[in-house]
C-alpha cells in the first residue's frame, strides 16, 4: 500500500509493508521515502494516524536525511563547503571557499591523501592523551553506511569512516576518541562515557553534530 502524505507543505511518499508485527516501525529512506511496517490489519486511516501523532520525529528524520543528502551531493572538506571550479592545466589551490583544480580525478586522489594524512595525525595525538595503557592501533579506512567509526579489539585496529573528512576535526576527534575508548571497556557503559568525557568533555557536542 502506498499514499501520499503531506508534512510542512511537502508532499512525502508512504510505502506500507504489511507483516506479522503486533508493533509499527516507521524509517526514512535515503529517497525521502517514509517506510512504515505494521501489521496485516492495519488500515490506511490507522497508519496516517500514526503518522500524524509522530510529526515531530518525522521532522526530525527527514532533516536528517536531507542534511546527509547535501553532504553527498556537494564537496565537503573539515566541515567546509567548498565550489569546485574545474579549470585545464590547473595547479591545485584552495582560495576563499572554492577549490580550483583540473579534474575531479586530481581532486579525489588529493583527498584521499588528505584522509590518510589527518587521520593519521588527528589518531597519534588523541592517542598520546590517555593514560591507560592501551595499544597504539593500526588504522583502517573505509566507507561505512551506519558507523562513524569501529573499534577491534582482536587485531588492535579501529576502523574510520572516510566521510568524516567531511566533518570537522572536532568531529574526527571525537570519533577516534570513542574508538580509543573502546580499548578500556569494550562497551558503552557508564565507564566508557567517563573515559570519553576525560579526554573530550565536550563530546556531547559532536555527537550531535554526527548525528544530524
Amino acid at each position: 500500500m502506498t499514499f501520499e502524505y503531506k508534512l510542512d507543505g511537502e508532499i512525502y511518499t508512504v510505502l506500507v509493508v504489511k507483516k506479522r508485527n503486533k508493533n509499527t516501525y516507521i524509517k526514512i529512506k535515503d529517497d525521502l521515502t517514509i517506510y512504515v511496517t505494521t501489521n496485516y490489519l492495519a488500515t490506511k486511516y490507522y497508519v496516517k494516524n500514526i503518522l500524524d501523532n509522530e510529526k515531530d520525529f518525522l521532522r526530525k528524520s527527514l532533516n536528517k536525511v536531507k542534511k546527509h543528502a547535501e553532504m553527498d551531493s556537494e564537496f565537503y572538506y573539515l566541515g567546509q563547503k567548498y565550489d569546485i571550479i574545474l579549470l585545464p592545466f590547473q595547479i591545485m589551490k584552495i582560495e576563499d571557499g572554492k577549490i580550483y583544480v583540473q579534474d575531479l580525478k586530481v581532486l579525489d586522489k588529493w583527498l584521499k591523501n588528505e584522509t590518510i594524512n589527518i587521520f593519521s595525525e588527528r589518531l597519534t595525538y588523541n592517542y598520546n592523551l590517555f593514560n591507560e595503557k592501551i595499544p597504539f592501533p593500526k588504522l583502517k579506512i573505509r566507507k561505512m553506511k551506519t558507523r562513524w567509526g569501529v573499534c577491534n579489539k582482536r587485531d588492535n585496529s579501529i576502523t574510520l569512516n572516510s566521510n568524516l573528512i567531511k566533518y570537522s576535526l572536532k568531529e574526527i576527534d571525537y570519533v577516534i576518541v570513542h574508538e580509543l575508548s573502546h580499548f578500556v571497556h569494550f562497551d558503552h557503559s557508564k565507564e566508557f562515557w567517563k573515559t570519553v568525557a576525560t579526554y573530550m568533555p565536550l563530546y556531547k557536542e559532536s555527537v550531535k553534530v554526527l548525528k544530524g
